[in-house]
């Protein structure tokens, strides 16, 4: 049996935010969140999530967790916020300690630590700068025999590179006595979790310490420096992934997914592209550069050109998007449809093979198959209360500079006049047009300015 214990209560001073520590965002998503999928992947019989400052936010965060929350009314220290998970855990479950803004730990990684055969197990890794970090302390047999935090280190101890991750795993029974036996004799009169080591080793107990592979896992974030830190390796990572699945990243460094991105085959991804949320890309999928692509799936070869924002975007088919297009939620676009160059589109559907080229604006409307939209086309769709649908059938002709004036129908195969302003509906195969006669006014002359 396996209960996992998330310390969250921690505040989070140096970050000077609002949020709560475990809140802080890696890669779109709260540290927190991060740390709940890793351990989740153990799958544990039970996760306690102990929570302080910022309780209610960090619940409200997480509305579908069916885990414990545990609150810590006082802020007495690491083995303190650990105690109040023991009354709910069984005695003969293993469990399983980790710091909350520990959001790079790998599932594997933990369950390495699950597997080694000891009472008491931590993990630990080799830091460059173990300033901040408790160290390691290892007896000649090479033991781990206590952790020293940084504040109680003497200057030796202060130089030892293997240092502490927070992260340990111990019978609940022992973990339970160890902690009701601990005292607040460091500086900062806090009962400090580190400490049950100690507590072990006098009872004979042998500690297992478990160096890390990759000391980027295990990296917590105190400052917004820190949090930088964990947002590059994370950002390495899913660049790494994506390559792995197929893709090709033109200039790796300058792409960033806030979210998750998948792609199939051959799929070319620009210079400085941006993805949130879920993305998905299929197979020979082009994103041109200075793209922003959130929560939106596109078909094998669709193409989009550079610089163009597309956000709750769904293809069906082979499309292309841009330039310089605004793609927004509910937009649903058919095989060989053609967005272009300044094209806003928003809650509409569109055709297959139905083209929108230039400098218009399509909303609240459904579009058939081969429409052509001319430019600086608009669908007028709000009369400042409420939103009303334009539907235009297949094979329509849209002149330029057309304002069409939901709700409105335009019927298959009607031609529509350029520079019209279409309030009624138009008839199947028949032309539409509200432009004003031409006129010519004889002996006009243009006015000049007045020489100096």
């Amino acid at each position: 049996m396996l209960h996992v214990v998330i310390l969250a209560a921690g505040e989070g001073k140096r970050m000077r935010s609002a949020l709560p520590k475990v809140l802080q965002p890696v890669g779109g998503r709260p540290m927190l969140a991060h740390l709940i999928d890793s351990v989740t992947g153990l799958s544990p019989d039970q996760i306690h999530i102990v929570i302080g400052q910022g309780a209610e936010q960090v619940q409200a965060a997480f509305p579908e967790f069916n885990g414990q929350w545990v609150h810590q009314t006082e802020r007495l220290g690491t083995g303190h916020a650990t105690r109040q998970a023991m009354p709910q855990i069984d005695a003969d479950a293993r469990v399983l300690v980790l710091p909350g803004d520990m959001p790079l730990v790998r599932s594997s990684t933990l369950a390495a630590l699950l597997d080694e055969p000891a009472d008491l197990s931590l993990l630990s890794f080799m830091a460059d700068d173990p300033t901040g970090y408790g160290r390691i302390l290892r007896d000649a047999q090479d033991r781990v025999f206590d952790i020293r935090e940084q504040a109680d280190a003497s200057a030796q101890e202060a130089m030892v590179k293997e240092v502490n991750s927070g992260v340990l795993v111990a019978r609940a029974e022992d973990l339970a006595r160890w902690l009701s036996a601990l005292m607040p004799k460091n500086v900062q009169g806090e009962y400090y979790l580190t400490d049950c080591i100690g507590l072990a080793v006098a009872e004979g107990i042998r500690v297992s310490g478990v160096i890390a592979e990759d000391a980027r896992e295990l990296m917590g974030a105190n400052d917004r420096a820190q949090l930088a830190l964990l947002e590059a390796v994370w950002q390495g990572r899913c660049r790494h992934q994506l390559m792995v699945d197929g893709a090709v990243l033109q200039d790796a460094r300058s792409v960033y997914v806030n979210g998750h991105v998948s792609v199939g085959q051959d799929v070319v991804i620009g210079p400085n592209v941006y993805f949130q949320g879920e993305v998905v890309l299929g197979d020979g999928v082009t994103i041109g550069p200075g793209c922003v692509i959130t929560d939106s799936q596109l078909e094998a070869r669709s193409k989009v050109l550079p610089y163009s924002v597309l956000e709750g975007v769904k293809t069906t088919g082979a499309v292309s998007v841009g330039p310089f297009a605004r793609l927004r939620p509910g937009t649903r676009l058919a095989e060989g449809v053609k967005v272009g160059n300044f094209v806003e589109v928003k809650q509409a559907t569109v055709g297959v093979g139905s083209k929108i080229n230039h400098l218009s604006y399509i909303g609240d409307a459904v579009l058939g198959e081969g429409v052509n939209v001319g430019a600086g086309t608009i669908t007028c769709n709000y009369d400042g209360v409420n939103k009303h649908q334009t539907t235009i059938d297949s094979g329509a002709f849209i002149g330029s500079n057309t304002s069409l004036v939901a709700p409105v129908h335009v019927g298959e195969q009607a031609t529509v006049g350029a520079g019209s302003v279409i309030s009624k509906d138009v008839e199947p195969n028949q032309l539409s047009l509200t432009r004003a006669p031409q006129k010519e006014v004889k002996g006009w002359k243009r006015p000049t300015k007045p020489s100096s």
